[in-house]
């Protein structure tokens, strides 16, 4: 076994390794760490998202910065806010006992004279979005001049998002005789003339994508009609009691119509996308590491850089058009040595889809079914049941109101008692039967969960989800629910 001692880093880095719990570097680490620790080279690293490209690129330039020169050595450009974060956080981290490396973020929707204050101390590691970068370029508050190696991280995505004329204005501003480190998905024909016009001789390292999806998620697929997709998921967040969530959408109407709908239902959700001003998304990604909200809705865009450990369910509501897509969101869970699930909805016509994955990506997928009404009417009574257990009781009721609920009650027996109670409470459950399973052209996998599905109903609160949602007898929202006020954003 390949260990990252063997890889040629020094004790300080690999003290904090041990400490954050890393044992075995991933395929993509394996392969960069030690030819960028020894070579003054550019190199192009081609690997998915959640393969570890961040430590294949961050180690080896901690390695190599020099805290007593004091300008900037290092430019590492990402493709949004969210990763760019991510990315001066992770060095933090790994230069916990390297002293005096100085990292800094820099990134539009944040106060740039703040930025630009900061930029008068000595910064050897600088992690920039292409805009706000040309805009502290423009403002001269910055100087790339000398620095030693520039960091293209999620290139693709970077001129997916229709960075290019940035790239090529800030790559005018470095010296020819820096290393350029290039990291990338995928490797478009725009990606192929960068190279050829920027690098020289680059180092090649590219890992086989059947390789870099993570062992420790299982990826299942359910069929289910576009319209009955939403209820589907409502049900397996409700048999998930402990879940944190990440549902991903195609679209930024999307994503913020089901966040709306899901958050009406009393569901602890909110939206990650794109029309989000750089405040609000930072006040969604705090709430939801503060595990205020148990499930995310995103765009894949806006869930570049999102680094969440304890993700364990990611929803595909939508599948994406690109293989590389799923890798990236899937990765969101499994994180730090932990198990996750990756669910996808798919139309009954399209479990082609599925078999284009699981051939082009290594992957199993196991079929599943949405839940029945038995199953999670038994999991929320059980949560109602150990709700009423858990709670504290001494000193909370007067004595004589006691006494006088005793003497009403007196007649009744324990079992009778209960059975009144239990069934108010599945009055308000108001369980409606409905199977949502689209079994029109399945490819006859055999599904493991149960055959059939509950209906809409109405939750009492629990301990999980605090989730109410009201529903007609066709299992659909009811009218007050539906028309209740939106949420501003």
């Amino acid at each position: 076994m390949t260990t990252f001692k063997k890889l040629g880093l020094s004790d300080e880095i690999l003290k904090v390794l041990t400490e954050l719990g890393f044992k075995e570097p991933t395929e993509i680490q394996k392969k960069a760490i030690p030819r960028l620790l020894t070579e003054e080279k550019d190199m192009i690293g081609l690997a998915q998202t959640g393969t570890g490209k961040t430590a294949a690129f961050g180690l080896p330039l901690l390695e190599k910065i020099d805290p007593d020169i004091d300008n900037t050595q290092a430019l590492i450009l990402a493709p949004t806010r969210e990763l760019g974060k991510q990315i001066s956080e992770q060095l933090s981290i790994f230069a916990k006992f390297i002293d005096d490396v100085a990292v800094l973020p820099v990134y539009g929707g944040a106060p740039i004279s703040k930025q630009i204050k900061s930029l008068k101390k000595t910064r050897h590691i600088i992690i920039a979005t292409p805009g706000r970068l040309i805009d502290l370029i423009n403002r001269k508050a910055l100087n790339l001049e000398e620095i030693r190696y520039l960091v293209l991280d999620e290139a693709d995505e970077m001129l997916n998002m229709g960075f290019q004329d940035e790239l090529e204005e800030i790559l005018k501003h470095t010296p020819d005789d820096k290393s350029t480190w290039l990291f990338s998905a995928t490797m478009p024909t725009t990606i192929k003339k960068m190279v050829k016009r920027y690098m020289d001789n680059p180092i090649d390292i590219r890992i086989n994508p059947k390789n870099s999806v993570n062992t420790d998620i299982q990826h299942l697929f359910t069929t289910v009609k576009r319209k009955d997709k939403e209820e589907a998921l409502c049900r397996f967040m409700d048999l998930n009691a402990e879940a944190r969530s990440i549902v991903f959408c195609r679209t930024k109407l999307g994503t913020q119509a089901l966040a709306e709908s899901l958050l009406a239902k009393n569901y602890r959700a909110d939206a990650l996308h794109g029309d989000l001003s750089q405040a609000q998304r930072d006040r969604v990604m705090k709430r939801f590491k503060n595990q205020e909200l148990t499930v995310l809705i995103a765009t894949d865009v806006a869930a570049r850089g999102i680094d969440v450990n304890d993700i364990t369910h990611v929803y595909h509501f939508d599948l994406p058009d690109d293989n590389v897509y799923y890798t990236h969101r899937s990765g969101r869970t499994a994180r730090a040595g932990k198990k996750g699930v990756s669910i996808s909805f798919i139309g009954g016509k399209d479990s082609y889809k599925i078999k284009k994955l699981e051939r082009e990506l290594g992957i199993d997928f196991g079929k599943i079914e949405v839940p029945d009404a038995d199953a999670v009417l038994e999991t929320r009574i059980q949560s109602w049941c150990m709700g009423i257990l858990d709670k504290k009781t001494k000193n909370k009721v007067d004595a004589k109101l006691l006494d006088y609920a005793l003497l009403l009650f007196g007649k009744l027996s324990k079992e009778e008692l209960v059975a009144k109670i239990l069934t108010l409470e599945l009055e308000k459950l108001n369980i409606a039967q409905g199977n949502l399973n689209d079994s029109e052209k399945s490819d006859g996998r055999k599904g493991r969960g149960k055959r059939g599905s509950y209906g809409s109903k109405r939750r009492s609160g629990g301990p999980r989800n605090s989730s109410r949602r009201s529903f007609d007898k066709k299992g659909k929202g009811s009218k007050s629910s539906s028309r209740r006020k939106k949420k501003r954003y």
